[in-house]
């Protein structure tokens, strides 16, 4: 695991996700994926599957590939 990487992807996901004015609490009612998990992801403390982000990606009306264009 590339923490370095974990940690862009997490403020790149917490940034995208308060722009579109969602919560983290917005998750919990989702298939596949809680609240929980979506704030370790955002602290880079847990990697995701492909699932996860295809799920996150249209609870934030994105494509996936919008999830991983970072620096």
């Amino acid at each position: 695991m590339n923490k370095r990487y974990l940690q862009k992807f997490a403020k790149h996901l917490k940034k995208l996700r308060k722009a579109k004015g969602i919560v983290q609490d917005d998750f919990t009612n989702l298939k596949g994926i809680s609240r929980s998990t979506i704030s370790m992801v955002e602290i880079g403390k847990t990697d995701i599957t492909l699932t996860k982000l295809k799920i996150i990606a249209d609870k934030l009306e994105v494509h996936p590939k919008d999830l991983l264009d970072f620096d």
